[in-house]
């Protein structure tokens, strides 16, 4: 961190985890532990789910458990010592099948070991076709499906949150799904997506001026977070003066967009995340934080502790 940083603790609120190869490289216990080792102050992490090491048997539905059983196996392996502990699971469960998913969540809680605490659905439709999912196209209006719906509110009769990952033009199925249920605590991925590549290529201005007033209806729903990241991925289209940026330039490519997010929602609901490994495609973990100490710095000693530890810990009931 800088040196003007008054923050003492640092809760990375979105990282994944996966002991294979993939495009951003392994990612498991010793990288994410060797990565936050270089950050002063970060203490705990939040896992989110990634479809690492489902179940290859027994009922599709309960498939994703397997990542939860999983990660709960690194959650031990990382307590006790000096590094910073995972101590939050985020899993996946297809809130598609109603009712009949609390089954499903019933079984992360199980598996979770006492850090189970909720479930990301992806709803991103890029509407660009040089952005493909790697895990399938979700159907349209996703969040708005009576069935999915339905499928939330086993998550609020759990005492789950949801983790709504979207884009940009999209929003807007997030606070109809926050209208349509109040006690669901929702937390916004990646600053609402903001995509900057295929048909949105050229379109900063336009994307980001219709971003804050989405963050405008986002505020409007008290049951709204917002994660404050996701800004090395290369489909959101930031453009850099060298190849690996330092702080300073993310800073200031990103940090009106940022604090419009914050100036919107409140310290209090939003939360910075590393969004580590597959941030790491443009700027380097340690990187990452200072810039979200510069873009902060105006803010005062308590609203940045809710923004680097405080909020996190509220939204995932961290000790």
């Amino acid at each position: 961190m800088t040196n003007h940083s008054a923050v003492e603790e640092i809760v990375d609120a979105h990282h994944h985890l996966w002991d294979y190869d993939s495009p951003y490289g392994r990612y498991d216990l010793p990288e994410l532990l060797a990565d936050t080792a270089g950050v002063d102050g970060v203490t705990e992490t939040v896992f989110i789910d990634c479809g690492s090491n489902y179940r290859t048997e027994g009922p599709e539905a309960l498939k994703p458990v397997g990542e939860t059983e999983w990660v709960a196996g690194r959650c031990d392996a990382s307590d006790g010592g000096d590094a910073a502990r995972i101590a939050a699971i985020v899993g996946h469960a297809n809130l598609m099948l109603g009712a009949a998913v609390g089954p499903v969540l019933d079984a992360h809680i199980d598996a979770g070991g006492g850090r189970f605490r909720g479930i990301r659905h992806s709803g991103a439709r890029s509407g660009t076709p040089e952005v493909v999912s790697n895990r399938g196209e979700p159907p349209a209006d996703l969040y708005r499906r009576d069935e999915f719906v339905a499928g939330a509110r086993q998550l609020c009769d759990r005492g789950l949150s949801f983790e709504a990952w979207q884009y940009h033009h999209q929003l807007g199925e997030v606070v109809a799904l926050a209208r349509e249920v109040p006690d669901l605590q929702i937390v916004v991925n990646h600053l609402g997506g903001p995509i900057g590549v295929g048909v949105w290529a050229g379109r900063w201005d336009e994307v980001h001026s219709d971003l804050r007033r989405s963050y405008v209806d986002l505020a409007a729903c008290p049951n709204v977070w917002m994660k404050l990241g996701g800004i090395g991925m290369s489909r959101f289209g930031a453009v850099y003066r060298s190849g690996r940026p330092g702080a300073e330039e993310v800073a200031e490519v990103w940090g009106d967009t940022i604090r419009a997010a914050i100036d919107a929602l409140g310290p209090d609901r939003c939360l910075f995340e590393s969004n580590y490994p597959v941030d790491g495609q443009t700027i380097d973990y340690a990187v990452l934080w200072q810039a979200f100490d510069l873009v902060s710095a105006d803010y005062s000693p308590s609203e940045r502790a809710d923004l680097f530890a405080g909020s996190a810990r509220r939204v995932y009931r961290l000790g």
